[in-house]
């Protein structure tokens, strides 16, 4: 047994975990209750325990809530149900069609780069405009797709030597990471063997409305808008999961240089 282990601990109860989630959300139970139809002395008899909450209650109460499918299916065994959502294989025949979606949306960003990226920030998929930013840049990778983001960010060797804004880049990608790794054991693991970055300089009043990733190039410094796209209303822990990151370029000259790079990549060789 792995002594660096902590100790499993017992499943919180389900009125507890409705509660903590509540509060998280800034909703009263009168708030809750309006919203979901339930009375606010159900859920309070259904927050202290008194009461058990049907699964149609329960699945209300966690979509109203915005919970994460994992979260959901916690709540479902806490109350002696059986789990609702199931992880596919991205690979899986069930899952044809989130793949099929998934290029298409890759694709057509091109000539921007556009990367698939899991929950733990791991690259699953990225179209050729992404390939060709990281050839231009000469980093010694044979594919984007197994790297994970967050490390080829944070480390050196990796995409983060090429900001020129590094340090406000990796500060936001760790905090937005550090939020997540709350609800993501593994993700949190990840972060244990990274080091924190340094705190960004502090922005001044004329700063832009969005951080932009500002790159420098051989071709000059290119500069990015990041976006991002998701699945609405995933059933599937797999799904829910996913998250496109797209790189738009955010001046004519990052247009110029993207246009003609993915271009090169796609070019057939003679």
């Amino acid at each position: 047994m792995n002594a660096h282990l902590p100790p499993r601990m017992p499943a919180k109860p389900v009125g507890l975990q409705l509660r903590q989630l509540r509060r998280q959300a800034g909703l009263s139970q009168l708030d809750l209750a309006l919203i979901t139809g339930i009375s606010q002395r159900h859920l309070s008899c259904i927050e202290t325990g008194r009461a058990r909450p049907s699964p149609a209650t329960l699945h209300a109460l966690l979509m109203t809530l915005e919970t994460p499918l994992e979260q959901c299916n916690a709540a479902f065994l806490a109350a002696g149900y059986a789990p609702r959502y199931g992880a596919a294989a991205l690979d899986s025949q069930a899952l044809d069609a989130i793949r099929g979606a998934i290029d298409h949306v890759l694709q057509a960003n091109n000539p921007a780069p556009a990367i698939l990226l899991d929950s733990q920030w791991q690259v699953l998929a990225a179209n050729a405009s992404t390939a060709a930013l990281f050839r231009l840049l000469e980093l010694p990778m044979t594919s984007v797709e197994g790297l994970n983001l967050l490390a080829t960010l944070l480390q050196p060797g990796g995409l983060g030597d090429h900001l020129l804004n590094a340090e406000e880049i990796r500060a936001v990608a760790w905090q937005r990471a550090s939020r997540e790794a709350l609800e993501n054991p593994d993700l949190a693991k990840l972060l244990e063997n990274l080091s924190p970055p340094c705190a960004p300089t502090t922005l001044s009043q004329a700063s832009p409305p969005l951080v932009m990733t500002r790159i420098e190039s051989p071709q000059g410094t290119l500069s990015f808008l990041s976006t991002f796209t998701t699945f609405g209303m995933p059933l599937d822990i797999t799904v829910a999961s996913l998250r496109i990151e797209h790189l738009i370029p955010a001046d004519p000259q990052t247009w110029q240089v993207m246009t003609q790079a993915h271009e090169r990549v796609e070019a057939p060789s003679s």
